[in-house]
C-alpha cells in the first residue's frame, strides 16, 4: 500500500488523572483550533466530578511524595526533563500549532521548559536551606525551622502560555513535596495532555499531578471550594474570576498565590518554590556539658 493510501491516525486526547488517561465522565469534548482557527483535536471537556476525582488522587499519593527523600524527587524530575528532551520535536510542533509561532520560537519555549525542570530539579534538596535554619534563641535550646509542603495544590495554568508557562507552575510546586490538581490552558490544552503521557513514563508516582482540560470557570470553583485542597494558585484566572476563587479559598484557610504580570520566559526566583511552603519549628533542650554547667 503507498503512502497516499493508508488513513491519517488521529490522535485521541485524554485526561491524566491518579496516574491513567481517563476520558471525562461526562463524555463530553470540545474542539481545540489553531491560531487561524483550524481544527487541531477534540480536547476532554472535565466536569466537576472530574475535579473531584483530581483531588482524591492528589490526597492518596501526597503521603508518598512528600515523604520521599529531595534527592529522589529530583532525580524524577530531571527524569521528566530528559523524557520531554527526546520528544521534543512533537512539543515543538505542537506549541508552534497552539500559540501561532514559528518553529524556532516554539523551539525556544520548550527548550525553556526542559531547562526549567533541570532548573527545578536541583532545587529540591537546597530549598531547605533557603527556607529553614537555625534561629537564634535565649536559653539552652535548638530552635529549628523546617519548611514542609502544603499539600494538595489547585493550579489554574497561565491561558497564553501552553506549554513554558504551564511547566513554570507545575514544576516548583511538585518540586517542594506538593501534589497538584492542573487545569490546562483552555484554548491550547495540547500541549499540557501530552505533558501527561511523559509524566506517566518518567518514574513520578501517579497522582502526583492531575491535568484537567475544559472550562476554567468551570472547574476551578469546584477547587476553590473543595476542603481537601490546601492551596490554589491563580496563575490562569482573570481579576474577575480570581476574586470569586479567593473569597471561595477562603472558607478552608487555603493559601492563594494572586495572578500576577508575569513573562514566563524571564529566569525564575525562588517565589514558587516557597509560596507553598509551611514551616514547622521544634524547640529542643541542648542538655549541659558536665560540672560547669556549660551547654551548647
Amino acid at each position: 500500500m503507498s503512502t497516499a493510501d493508508r488513513l491519517s491516525v488521529f490522535k485521541t486526547y485524554k485526561l491524566y488523572v491518579g496516574g491513567k488517561f481517563p476520558r471525562s465522565e461526562s463524555g463530553r469534548v470540545y474542539e481545540v483550533t489553531d491560531s487561524k482557527g483550524n481544527w487541531l483535536a477534540n480536547a476532554p471537556r472535565s466536569s466537576r466530578k472530574d475535579a473531584r476525582d483530581a483531588v482524591v488522587a492528589a490526597r492518596k499519593a501526597f503521603g508518598g511524595w512528600s515523604g520521599a527523600t529531595a534527592y529522589n524527587r529530583g532525580q524524577i524530575l530531571y527524569r521528566v526533563a530528559e523524557m520531554l528532551e527526546g520528544r521534543r520535536e512533537q512539543f515543538v510542533r505542537e506549541v508552534a500549532e497552539a500559540e501561532g509561532l514559528s518553529k524556532s520560537k516554539a523551539a525556544a519555549q520548550v527548550d525553556a521548559a526542559i531547562d526549567r525542570w533541570v532548573w527545578h530539579a536541583g532545587w529540591t534538596d537546597k530549598i531547605a536551606q533557603l527556607a529553614g535554619g537555625a534561629n537564634p534563641v535565649a536559653g539552652p535550646y535548638f530552635n529549628l525551622s523546617t519548611p514542609e509542603p502544603t499539600g494538595v495544590v489547585a493550579v489554574l495554568a497561565p491561558q497564553g502560555s501552553s506549554f513554558l508557562g504551564l511547566v513554570s507552575v507545575i514544576a516548583p510546586a511538585i518540586a517542594t513535596g506538593n501534589t497538584t490538581v492542573v487545569v490546562t490552558s483552555e484554548h491550547h490544552p495540547l500541549p499540557a495532555l501530552s505533558l501527561g503521557e511523559v509524566l506517566a513514563t518518567s518514574d513520578l508516582p501517579g497522582g502526583v499531578v492531575n491535568l484537567l482540560s475544559g472550562s476554567t470557570k468551570e472547574i476551578a470553583p469546584t477547587l476553590a471550594s473543595h476542603q481537601d485542597v490546601n492551596a490554589i494558585d491563580l496563575a490562569g484566572a482573570d481579576e474577575e474570576l480570581a476574586k470569586e476563587l479567593e473569597i471561595a479559598a477562603a472558607d478552608n484557610l487555603k493559601r492563594v498565590l494572586r495572578p500576577q504580570p508575569v513573562d514566563w520566559a524571564d529566569a525564575q526566583g525562588t517565589a514558587r518554590l516557597t509560596a507553598f511552603l509551611e514551616t514547622k519549628t521544634v524547640w529542643h533542650t541542648t542538655g549541659s556539658l558536665g560540672a560547669s554547667g556549660s551547654a551548647y
